[in-house]
This record gives C-alpha cells, sequence and structure tokens, in this order.
C-alpha cells in the first residue's frame, strides 16, 4: 500500500513538473526610457514614466537615459537602444522621411507612435540689458539655439527661416542643452538663448533668479509661415519670475515613440499605464497636465504601435 501511494505520489509529482516545465517562463521586459537633458521637461517625465512602468507593468525592469532629445532619441529607437522615447513632432516627421540635414541619414521606418502629449513651447528669453525686445533685434547679437540637430535646433532653423533670418545675421551661435546656455548668460557671455520645451523650464526659472530677462515674442506672421505642425501658442504672465505680460509664441507637440520590435504587449501597458497614471506624471512636471487622452492621436506622424493601437480600441477612439 505504501509503495502504491509513493509511486502516485511520485507519478503526480513528476507530471506536475513536466507540466510546469512545459509553462512558457515570461522574460523580464526590460524598458529604457530616452528622455533628454537633466534640466529640461523630458528627463523629469521620463524619470516619472520609468517608475510607473517599473511598479505597474509585471516583470517590468526600468532605466531612464538623460540624451540630447529628440533627434538622438529616434536614432536610438531605430537601432533598438531604447524602447520608448520622448519626440517633438517636426523631428518625429523629418525622421520619418530621413532627413539627412536634420541628422537621419535614412529613413527610420521602425519607429512606431505611442500617443501625442503635451506642446513644446518655443521660449526665447533674453538678458534685458542685453537690448533684446523683439526676433528682429537678434541681430547682432548672441545666441544658444540647443545641442547641434537636436529638436530644439530644428525649431530655431525653422523659426529664422520663416523670420528671413539665418544663424549667419548672429555675432555668434552656440550649440548647447539648456542649464549650460543659462550659466554663459549668468556670466554675461551670452545675450540670449531659445528652448523648446513645456512651460516651466527649470533653467528659465534659474536665469530669471540670477537676472531680469526680457521673453521674445514669435510673431503671427512667421507662425503663418512655419504652417503644420507648428501652431501659435502663449506664454501666459507670470510663468517666469519678471515676466508681467502674455508672450505670443510657436509650439509643437511632442509624442512618445516606440519602435516596431517591442512586444505588443509591452506597447499596451506601455500607453494603458501612461494615461492610467497622469497625475504621477503631473507631479513630476506641470507640464503633464496638458496630457489628454482625448488628444494622444492627434498629428501622430508615424503608424502606431499595434499594442497602443489596442489600447484605444479598447477606449473606443479607432
Amino acid at each position: 500500500m505504501k509503495t502504491t501511494t509513493f509511486a502516485t505520489v511520485l507519478a503526480g509529482a513528476l507530471a506536475l513538473s513536466t507540466a510546469f516545465g512545459a509553462m512558457p517562463v515570461r522574460a523580464a521586459e526590460f524598458i529604457n526610457v530616452l528622455t533628454g537633458g537633466t534640466s529640461g521637461v523630458y528627463y523629469p517625465l521620463g524619470a516619472a514614466l520609468s517608475k510607473i512602468y517599473g511598479e505597474k507593468i509585471e516583470g517590468a525592469r526600468t532605466q531612464v537615459q538623460a540624451t540630447k532629445a529628440s533627434v538622438e532619441n529616434l536614432n536610438l529607437l531605430q537601432q533598438g537602444k531604447g524602447e520608448i522615447g520622448f519626440a517633438l513632432g517636426d523631428s518625429v516627421k523629418l525622421a520619418w522621411d530621413g532627413d539627412a540635414d536634420a541628422g537621419f541619414k535614412a529613413p527610420l521606418d521602425k519607429l512606431r507612435g505611442i500617443a501625442a502629449i503635451y506642446p513644446n513651447y518655443i521660449q526665447i528669453v533674453a538678458a534685458k540689458e542685453s537690448g533684446i525686445a523683439s526676433l528682429a533685434d537678434m541681430k547682432g547679437k548672441s545666441l544658444s539655439v540647443g545641442a547641434a540637430k537636436s529638436g530644439t535646433e530644428l525649431n530655431a532653423r525653422a523659426i529664422f527661416g520663416a523670420a528671413g533670418m539665418s544663424y549667419e545675421d548672429l555675432v555668434k551661435t552656440e550649440y548647447l542643452p539648456f542649464a549650460e546656455s543659462v550659466e554663459l548668460m549668468k556670466n554675461r557671455q551670452l545675450d540670449a538663448t531659445l528652448q523648446s520645451a513645456g512651460l516651466g523650464v527649470s533653467a528659465i526659472k534659474d536665469l530669471a533668479t540670477s537676472v531680469e530677462i526680457q521673453m521674445v515674442a514669435v510673431p503671427a506672421d512667421v507662425v503663418t509661415k512655419l504652417g503644420a505642425p507648428y501652431v501659435a501658442a502663449t506664454i501666459p504672465a507670470g510663468t517666469y519670475q519678471g515676466q508681467d505680460a502674455d508672450v505670443p509664441t510657436v509650439a509643437v507637440v511632442n509624442f512618445l515613440i516606440t519602435h516596431s520590435e517591442v512586444s505588443d504587449e509591452t506597447a499596451y501597458q506601455m500607453t494603458k499605464q501612461l494615461f492610467e497614471n497622469l497625475p504621477d506624471m503631473e507631479a513630476a512636471h506641470k507640464a503633464a497636465a496638458q496630457i489628454k487622452l482625448e488628444n494622444a492621436l492627434t498629428g501622430m506622424p508615424v503608424p502606431l504601435h499595434p499594442g497602443a493601437e489596442r489600447y484605444y480600441k479598447e477606449k473606443g477612439m479607432l
């Protein structure tokens, strides 16, 4: 009797072992979130997103990577060196088209869309003592336009072109990230900086506490010449210390982009957890207050990832 019982138990254990052995073991998902410089808006939002994914996506291991932002992020995604990245809409379109002048040697055909998020406002800030009060006043002055061939720098080129100007009109052009640009302005080594980001950039806030600033408007006729994906926008009075009036400018929408080799389930979860945890994103930076599910598909420059598509279908948006 004992032998029979032991044999039965052993057989059952073997069967159970075989059954579990045949079950697929889910590999841990690695999600590298590509952002921008640490003094911009992409980085704190990317850090929040990385934390959300690490806590909410089963088995996910996450990392947040500081980069030179849009152009670098898109090239890294094409190479499979990141799972999700922040990028400006015009950069995404140029990447899909393979615009070499913008930093894309060939069409980035693996890019796939996750969501349109918040608009980047073009924020041109001059030291008041520079005498710059308008875009035309930039002639003969020094300006930092962001890292070379970054999304910000592409914005700067487009705006100068629409205004009938070029970098040749400047006495000096610096290609520096936000924080470095501000340090030069504090030291009276730079007249102005052009920064493309959500409202409330920490680098500009820091600058405004150190020197008197002048926010420079982007005129309506320049906005009209720029056309899509640029839209007219306003930097509200009081956004920065010493800014007493609304400032007309131009904005372009940011996107979260992934690539075709990311699994459908991971892309689905990345989309779902973004929209189900927006308060955590807003706690990281107020720019996230403008992320709305109803706007998630607006102006998407690349095909949606099937995983993201599944989420939007569930929400009745497709």
